[in-house]
């Protein structure tokens, strides 16, 4: 890979220029940006009510960034939590990072570990899927993931900000707010189901989540229905499940 005047090659011999990569990026994160205001405002409200300040929220912002986490750990501050409970549930929350990671190792081949380091940090739900699926049906590669997913952070770190300012005007639960974290997901996994394998192992993976809550103590519910119904969903494909489907996409 070489770098020269601000044109980029690719391992396979493609020339881009910066400027193309960029925009590139930041096209396909303006939906993102866009569900991120409202949640990153929601998110600055709630914060600002449990105590922390405009700088304080930010910060969180930066070093987490990982919005089910920051409402989690705000939640538990609001309640008196300490800090190993709040630590450990946050980390369980977002190990499902490593089954997205795993997803999108096999397209960051040959980087070097800064700018893979870089570019995991960026990892989102969101950031995820854009970055998936557009690597498996476009020429998509790593710079523009890269850009999709700092341009998603800046918004996210902004909106946060601007949340916790703006928290001693605006209720909690305005605007059905507190509902925009919900209607993301529901809009990632519709973007997901490219097949009836996809909507079953969906469902189950709901079922199994509500059930499990019922039983199980904590968030450690979202992680554990996700690694069953995953499990769930590869015993399926080996089993020859939906195998005419799978060819036909």
């Amino acid at each position: 890979m070489e770098q020269e005047k601000g044109i980029i090659t690719s391992p396979g011999g493609r020339s881009d220029p910066w400027a193309s990569i960029v925009k590139d990026g930041i096209v396909k994160a303006w939906p993102i940006c866009l569900g991120y205001v409202p949640i990153g405002l929601a998110f600055g409200v709630i914060a600002q009510k449990a105590g922390l300040g405009p700088l304080e929220i930010g910060m969180m912002s930066v070093l987490v960034f990982a919005g089910s986490a920051q409402f989690i750990g705000v939640s538990m501050l609001s309640a008196g939590a300490g800090f190993i409970p709040i630590v450990m549930t946050t980390f369980m929350v977002n190990l499902r990072h490593l089954l997205m990671s795993s997803s999108l190792a096999v397209y960051l081949r040959g980087i070097n570990r800064g700018r893979l380091s870089l570019f995991a940090y960026g990892v989102t739900d969101e950031s995820f899927a854009m970055n998936l699926t557009l690597f498996r049906e476009t020429g998509w590669d790593w710079r523009r993931g890269l850009v999709l997913n700092h341009t998603a952070n800046v918004s996210w770190i902004v909106s946060t900000i601007a949340g916790g300012y703006g928290g001693q005007f605006i209720p909690a639960g305005a605007f059905g707010i507190d509902y925009a974290l919900i209607g993301m997901f529901l809009c990632l996994i519709v973007f997901q189901l490219r097949g009836m394998l996809y909507v079953i192992i969906a469902a189950i993976a709901g079922l199994l989540a509500v059930v499990i809550s019922l039983v199980v103590p904590g968030n450690s519910y979202i992680v554990i229905a996700s690694i069953l119904s995953a499990t769930i969903g590869l015993v399926m494909r080996r089993a020859g499940y939906f195998k005419e489907e799978e060819q036909a996409s």
